[in-house]
């Protein structure tokens, strides 16, 4: 623990940690660059990594797994302990984190006209300590697609390998599956998943889509329990599981807590250093980016390296004229609500538990561009019956693009966050279909028995044009936002940085966290996320 700084469970602020460290009044009069020092000693560090939260994490344990080489990872949220996080952090029943761990972003949904908070984990740990917990792949067609536009290197067989270095699980088959990584995956069984869930996934069956034993195989299409990483109702983000008490111990490895960087300075075509939002600057061999799909562009913007445009506008001298947050993608979310009869719902638990995963009449080969998640969500009160639940609909495909832009140069200052949910026609067209064959499930079989009634979008909501225009009253995200400096190939004029990460034009300075997809996974991201830091990282090593 020695090298974690405002490590939050100590009650210690930064003050007290430098004094009992050692540095006793430093953190009142440390020239710029001098708690760095502190750490790095002369020679400084090899690689600086900000961004703590699941790509962050990952680069972190790998890359100071070499002794000789000294690394930086710098988190603007805590550092708690891994047995010390909070019940906001810790519980699965509480997705989305809590005020004290969360970014406060909000975002324009475009076509709805709604603006609708964006939540991001603000912690080590990142967005793996608030979401929930989902642990699904991204199917081999979104490689395959990767693939063909051009990005090497990042074909199914290639990426498999960094899946499983990533995971510790007991299920499914060993050509698919790691035995002996630090982020335990358990696969939910029959018998860990609620009455609807399991109600949800026989009427899924009876109306003609397959049954799912391993989602993390090369059959995932269809319905069954969820793979997630949580046990006994607590959620293992990677602060817990990739930054454990004995990574942390490793003396090359120091962990800068509570720290806002604003951007990184480059000179001569090169990244040297970070710059933290009070001044201070921090040197490094090589700098990564793992701040998330919003934090990293906002840092490279702040530091040149966007449109030249909308960089002058801001007035910040132009370092490398990239498509920084011009690619920006999202899934959209839509709730049907169902009202049950109160006697045969069963106990809402766990609150998400299975999902249907299907292909659109407009999807490809492959593809599987409909998600239906089976959840316990919903207020019971707002329910005729007493009792509730919700089939929530995500489009994993979507056509449709968003941009990220900067407000102003203060770091301390939200970007200005455009997803244009649902702003192509066939997103809500397909949208549409996805309620409709919601309909078609809930239906028949086991799940008919349970349904007292719709009540989002409602019966009264029947044709293709009115199920459009009824939309918007229960649209959300699936918080999996990506691409905002997206990977590419050498004649990709939407790459931001090449397939190691490293950005175009600027050497030393590598991205890699969700921001980095050529387009967004048609999955929950984090665990794409965490085996393309675990790919970054040995391309670091070497």
């Amino acid at each position: 623990m020695g090298n974690t700084f405002n490590e939050t469970p100590t009650g210690m602020d930064r003050r007290q940690f430098l004094a009992a460290a050692g540095l006793a009044g430093a953190a009142v009069a440390l020239p710029a660059g001098a708690v760095a020092r502190s750490l790095a000693g002369e020679r400084g560090f090899d690689v600086v990594i900000v961004g703590g939260g699941s790509a962050g994490a990952v680069l972190a344990r790998r890359l100071s797994e070499d002794a000789w080489r000294r690394v930086l990872l710098i988190e603007a949220g805590s550092a708690y302990r891994p047995d010390k996080y909070p019940d906001a952090i810790r519980l699965q029943s509480i997705i989305g984190g809590d005020p004290a761990h969360d970014w406060g972003y909000s975002a324009e949904l475009g076509w709805a006209g709604k603006v609708i908070p964006t939540p991001r984990g603000k912690v080590l740990g990142g967005s793996s300590a608030v979401n929930a917990g989902v642990a699904m792949r991204a199917p081999a067609a979104d490689f395959e697609r990767w693939t063909a536009a051009g990005l090497p290197h990042w074909t199914p067989a290639e990426t498999l390998p960094f899946f499983q270095k990533s995971e510790r699980t007991v299920h499914g088959a060993e050509r698919f599956h790691g035995r002996a990584g630090p982020w335990p995956i358990h696969q939910l069984q029959e018998d860990e998943i609620s009455d609807m869930q399991r109600a949800f996934v026989a009427s899924a069956q009876e109306a003609g889509f397959g049954r799912v034993e391993d989602f993390n195989s090369d059959r995932p299409f269809g319905a069954g329990p969820y793979p997630m990483n949580n046990r006994m109702g607590q959620r293992l983000n990677t602060g817990m599981t990739y930054l454990s008490d004995a990574v942390r111990a490793r003396p090359n490895l120091h962990i800068l807590a509570d720290t806002l960087v604003d951007r990184v300075e480059v000179s001569a075509g090169r990244a040297r250093a970070v710059v933290l939002a009070n001044g201070e600057r921090i040197a490094g061999a090589e700098i990564v980016l793992s701040a998330g799909a919003y934090g990293t562009p906002a840092i490279l913007l702040r530091s040149g390296i966007g449109p030249a445009a909308d960089l002058r506008a801001q007035g910040i001298a132009v370092v490398a004229d990239l498509p920084v947050g011009q690619r920006l993608q999202e899934h959209p979310f839509f709730y049907t609500v169902w009202a049950a009869h109160a006697d045969r719902l069963g106990l809402p638990v766990p609150p998400v538990g299975a999902i249907l995963w299907a292909r659109s009449s407009q999807g490809g080969p492959g593809d599987g561009d409909f998600h239906v998640s089976a959840v316990h969500y919903g207020d019971p009160a707002s329910s005729p019956t007493g009792a509730i639940f919700m089939l929530a609909l995500a489009l994993t495909r979507p056509r449709s693009i968003g941009q990220l832009k900067l407000r102003d140069r203060n770091p301390a200052t939200a970007p200005l966050i455009n997803l244009n949910i649902l702003g192509a026609a066939e997103d809500r067209e397909l949208m549409v279909e996805g309620i409709q064959m919601i309909r078609r499930i809930a239906g028949q079989g086991p799940l008919a028995e349970i349904i007292a009634q719709e009540l989002v979008p409602g019966p009264a909501v029947k044709t293709a044009a009115a199920l459009e225009a009824a939309l918007p009253t229960s649209l959300d995200i699936y918080h999996h936002p990506t691409s905002t400096a997206p990977m590419g190939g050498d004649d990709d004029p939407h790459a931001v940085t090449d397939y190691q990460g490293r950005v175009c034009g600027v050497a030393n300075l590598r991205v890699a966290d969700a921001s980095s997809f050529p387009d967004v996974p048609s999955v929950a991201t984090n665990p794409t996320v965490i085996m393309l830091a675990e790919r970054v990282s040995q391309w670091m090593k070497g």
